[in-house]
């Protein structure tokens, strides 16, 4: 398996490389030359699990490593460490270390670069530059805390992530990890981690200093490949349990906010898994939804802090990897697209592209829906979800609603209601005024019963690490100090 880049000019790539690279130099990002139709491979095999199902799906992909590397890779990464459960056509994909789906691939993804590192005889130290609005972040920091030869530099927007979801990444461990929050927004944040990539003179600068720079945002291929493996592993709990038959169709629906889980379902679908609809589901940052429906995406607008703030996002990255198939790999539309993009924060696409678009819906869900989808699923079936898989279910209904398709479907569950209580107890009308996060957690605990993640429990005893602050235009100046920084905690 080779991979090219979407906007042309990087062509034939080896798996390893891609994987430390982050990103293409030509700006673009990294697809694989061909999809292998995997689903005819495994679709006897319900039984799988969810190891088992990894290896097939990444084996086809990261094909400089040896069988043996791989199930090593995968072994490390998830045993007794992650898993994924499926429950009434949620998928939840949260019970790994950091409460969050990003776990799924952020814990794979330093045991694959670890290899490749090795496969290239590369000498310099890695440094990961990860934007983050909220997951992420942490589950980076997670992943490669104290992993020899690498570094991580986080930014994340100081007022945009919830106290949850801070303290987290404030008191990270390790001694070769920073933490910087930004007075911006996380499309600012992402957009000064994408100029530090495309500044071909800085990276000679730190080449020289001994630093390669990689990403672990989900333009990394090596960050999402492993988020295709939950999408074929949902589909055979769903025939396991006789929910559908194999072959049947199903519905995917995705809270979506960078792109990238519900492009990993995009890519099962090309590798054969049998997906009839991909449910695009926006918060009031519904820039996807417009796009989805006008065939224009357009930045130009506020972007409004809500209380799903992992999907308060105004330019999804990964989309640029679905244009490029559905425009028949045509990068050099791809390349335009994007220009327009950076140069006026909107462009149109073509009628082949729309085409290639036809099985996304999209749609939004206003904060009031999100409380009474919460306040709905724990009341009348017991169920307690976070404020984004809200946004899912409320989306998934207005679809239903639209287009009366029945089709079986799975429901991407991002992240534990716990990462975000006030809300989840603001919906269910508890009185949590007056008292700060953790204890909401301990209040919303013993009013649901639902067990409180062991990675949240005392997360407010711990001691704070970083409080470093950064402007957007000086994240350059932030990463050097990290690296020029002796003792890496300031």
């Amino acid at each position: 398996m080779r991979f090219i880049s979407t906007r042309g000019v990087e062509k034939w790539i080896p798996s390893s490389q891609a994987i430390i690279n982050g990103i293409s130099k030509d700006g673009g990002l990294c697809v694989p030359v061909s999809f292998p139709n995997l689903f005819e491979k495994i679709k006897e095999k319900i039984d799988m699990t969810y190891e088992e199902v990894a290896f097939e799906v990444i084996k086809e992909f990261f094909t400089d490593f040896s069988n043996e590397e791989i199930k090593d890779a995968i072994s490390k990464a998830y045993e007794n460490r992650f898993k994924v459960v499926e429950k009434n056509g949620f998928l939840e994909l949260y019970h790994g270390p950091t409460s969050a789906f990003k776990d799924a691939a952020l814990l794979f993804l330093p045991q694959i670069m670890s290899l490749a590192k090795k496969k290239l005889n590369i000498n310099e130290e890695i440094v990961i530059l990860a934007a983050t609005s909220g997951d992420t972040g942490k589950a980076a920091l997670e992943g490669f805390k104290d992993v020899e030869g690498f570094r991580v530099m986080v930014y994340y927007p100081k007022e945009g992530v919830s106290p949850v979801q801070e303290m987290q990444m404030v008191t990270q461990e390790g001694r070769n990890v920073r933490v910087v929050g930004i007075k911006g927004n996380f499309d600012d944040a992402q957009r000064g981690v994408k100029e530090i990539f495309g500044d071909n003179e800085f990276k000679e600068e730190l080449l020289k200093m001994n630093y390669r720079l990689s990403s672990a945002n989900s333009i990394n291929i090596g960050r999402l490949i492993p988020q295709i493996i939950y999408y074929f592993y949902g589909y055979l709990k769903l025939v396991n349990k006789q929910q559908i038959k194999i072959g049947d169709k199903i519905n995917i629906v995705v809270p979506t906010g960078n792109f990238g889980n519900i492009l990993a379902a995009y890519y099962a679908r090309e590798m054969g898994l049998p997906v009839a609809k991909f449910i695009c589901a926006s918060n009031e940052n519904n820039v996807l939804s417009d796009f989805f429906n006008k065939g224009v995406y357009d930045k130009r607008r506020d972007l409004i802090l809500t209380e799903s703030p992992s999907m308060d996002i105004l330019v999804s990255s990964n989309l640029e990897r679905l244009l490029f198939e559905a425009s028949g790999r045509d990068a050099n539309e791809i390349k335009d697209l994007m220009k327009e993009l950076s140069d006026n924060g909107v462009y149109t696409v073509n009628e082949k592209i729309k085409k290639g678009l036809k099985d996304f819906y999209g749609n939004y869900a206003k904060n009031e829906e999100v409380y009474n989808a919460i306040n709905y699923l724990y009341n009348e079936e017991g169920y307690l979800v976070d404020t984004h898989t809200a946004v899912a279910y409320v989306v998934l209904n207005k679809y239903i609603r639209d287009t009366e398709d029945t089709t079986p479907y799975l429901i991407a569950s991002t992240a534990s209601p716990y990462k975000f209580p006030r809300s989840i107890s603001n919906a269910l009308k508890m009185e949590v005024n007056n008292i700060d996060d953790f204890e909401v957690i301990e209040k919303l605990y013993n009013f649901s019963k639902v067990e409180v993640p062991n990675n949240l429990k005392g997360l407010n005893n711990k001691e704070i690490i970083y409080n470093f602050i950064s402007e957007t235009n000086d994240l350059k100046n932030a990463l050097l100090s990290f690296l020029g920084d002796s003792n890496d905690k300031g």
